[in-house]
């Protein structure tokens, strides 16, 4: 059965009046874990509520959300990038395989579309499958894929699209990359060197890294995340799959872990199902927004 979600677990929590007493808390406890927020920060999180709550008195349920929000809310961020008008910008697309990068690469693609010229480059050379994907998109989107043989060099495609946007006079490149962890150590070595020659091509606090997250997949993204930020450093994340589920704890997890913010987030599978992150919308939707 799903995991339902954090919100609807709080008005669960409160729908009987329950006395503040340990069970409560314990079930609250449990509530953030099923949310994805992990089981050590669910713990710290309750403990700091549970002697703030006898601190200053509080037992309903708007005022006790309200000070999970307090809590909860500085560890999550938001993320802004505005690529420049006559730059070379390059936005490198990290990730597991299977949490839906190659379709968000073209999502974001299509949202800066009208913004600044966009180039799609196909850098997961790994999967034959990845670059007829990415080209595929590409003709749907009327957006430039610039390719290289399956097996090629990985790191030769973003040059050479990153050479292809400076002669057109500057924009955005956006680069689809390999993803299987089952083979770490190759993938961190190709992955660092597709870093450095994106550094080298991108102009200056032009280069952005973005890690993509299933939504759905909990604490295992975290991992993700820790490896990934590790081998490279990433700059944000993308959650994808973001309308199958309300627990999305992941947001708050990577911030307070990492300190990593969030830039988009996937709503469907439309290429115009994708929008720049909401924190406040998202606090509403992860604890619920007030009854009052």
């Amino acid at each position: 059965m799903a995991k339902r979600s954090l919100a609807e677990g709080l008005r669960r929590l409160f729908g009987s009046n329950r006395e503040l007493d340990d069970d409560f808390f314990d079930d609250l406890s449990d509530g953030l874990i099923e949310g994805d927020l992990g089981a050590k920060t669910a713990m710290e999180l309750v403990d700091s509520l549970r002697k703030r709550c006898a601190r200053e008195g509080v037992s309903d349920r708007d005022s006790i959300v309200a000070l999970l929000r307090q809590a909860i809310s500085p560890w999550v961020g938001e993320y802004s990038f505005a690529p420049e008008t006559g730059k070379v910008s390059i936005a490198l697309m990290l990730g597991v395989n299977g949490v839906g990068k190659t379709t968000t690469a073209a999502k974001m693609a299509l949202w800066y579309k009208d913004r600044i010229p966009v180039v799609l480059a196909a850098a997961d050379t790994f999967r034959a499958a990845a670059i007829e994907q990415l080209q595929t998109h590409g003709e749907r989107l009327s957006a430039r894929v610039v390719s290289h043989k399956h097996g090629a060099d990985p790191s030769s495609v973003v040059f050479d699209a990153a050479e292809a946007v400076r002669a057109g006079g500057g924009g955005l490149v956006i680069a689809d990359t390999a993803g299987r962890l089952h083979n770490k150590d190759n993938l961190i070595r190709e992955l660092q060197k597709i870093d450095r020659i994106a550094a080298s091509r991108a102009d200056e606090g032009c280069y952005r890294k973005f890690l993509v997250l299933d939504a759905t997949t909990g604490q295992n993204g975290l991992r993700q995340a820790e490896a990934f930020h590790e081998a490279v450093g990433i700059d944000a994340i993308v959650l994808t799959k973001y309308d199958s589920t309300a627990r999305g704890g992941i947001a708050v997890s990577a911030g307070k872990e990492l300190g990593l913010p969030v830039a988009f987030v996937g709503t469907g599978e439309g290429y115009g199902d994708f929008a720049p992150f909401d924190k406040a919308l998202y606090l509403d939707e992860f604890l619920g927004r007030s009854e009052s």
